[in-house]
């Protein structure tokens, strides 16, 4: 199967959704609804401006180009001068701190499915700004057993808004995590790194084709970075990162 195919097949902005699926994001959007966060009334979003405001945001202006953290200025950061990751660029929305973080945490574990259109808008706007022109945005895929265990994807969910939001070719099957890495949490850099070495394939040739992976949060990088260097390996000329959220603490060399 082509690209061609892969922004047909269950891609397109267009495709028609079930009547269910359908309805039920209808009645979603008109009902009045509270805030997730602070519970008043927050209309038909899931966070009220009050809660909104005071979210941790992270400015592009602010951050590293290319790792997204913060940074004097929005200069490039020494780590990523010292050894320059795979990817070419990365943004994030926010700060991986509360309340953001449980927010994040409640999809991730569907207790707050109900949320991916908010959050999958904030992307949605901060690629808009940005200066990418992408041909094709794809989601960091899970591996097929912890996708059985969860039921879904939250990266697929949040792709799947900021592609009916920004209308970018969305490929959902275009890459497979062959391997089903352990939690990276507190290891240090290198054996992140080895961790997810192979981890992922490309199951067809990008011919040049730009690329953004959607992810929820980015940590150390080193799953985004193994990500771009098999989208790389598969011809892609450029892959940029835009995820939801961005931990700040550097991760132990």
């Amino acid at each position: 199967m082509g690209l061609t195919s892969w922004k047909t097949a269950g891609n397109d902005p267009g495709e028609a959704e079930s009547l269910s699926n359908t309805a039920g994001k209808l009645l979603q959007r008109l009902w009045p609804r509270d805030c997730y966060l602070c519970g008043e009334p927050a209309g038909t979003t899931a966070v009220c401006g009050y809660c909104e405001d005071a979210l941790p945001r992270l400015l592009a202006a602010h951050s590293c180009p290319c790792c997204a953290l913060p940074t004097p200025q929005g200069t490039i950061c020494g780590a990523c001068l010292k050894r320059p990751p795979a990817f070419d660029a990365s943004e994030a929305v926010f700060a991986y701190a509360s309340p953001l973080r449980e927010m994040i945490l409640a999809v991730k574990h569907g207790r707050g499915f109900a949320q991916i259109d908010w959050l999958g808008d904030a992307l949605a706007d901060r690629l808009a700004c940005s200066d990418w022109r992408p041909d094709l945005i794809v989601p960091m895929p899970l591996h097929a057993a912890r996708l059985c265990e969860r039921g879904f994807n939250q990266s697929a969910e949040l792709a799947k808004r900021v592609r009916a939001v920004c209308g970018v070719p969305l490929a959902l099957d275009l890459l497979v995590r062959d391997i089903d890495t352990p939690r990276l949490e507190g290891l240090r850099k290198e054996a992140r790194q080895r961790a997810v070495r192979g981890a992922f394939r490309c199951r067809e040739a990008l011919n040049g084709r730009r690329v953004v992976v959607i992810d929820d949060v980015m940590t150390s990088g080193a799953s985004l970075n193994e990500l771009a260097r098999t989208l790389k390996g598969s011809g892609a000329a450029q892959v940029c990162n835009l995820v939801v959220a961005r931990t700040l603490r550097r991760v132990r060399q």
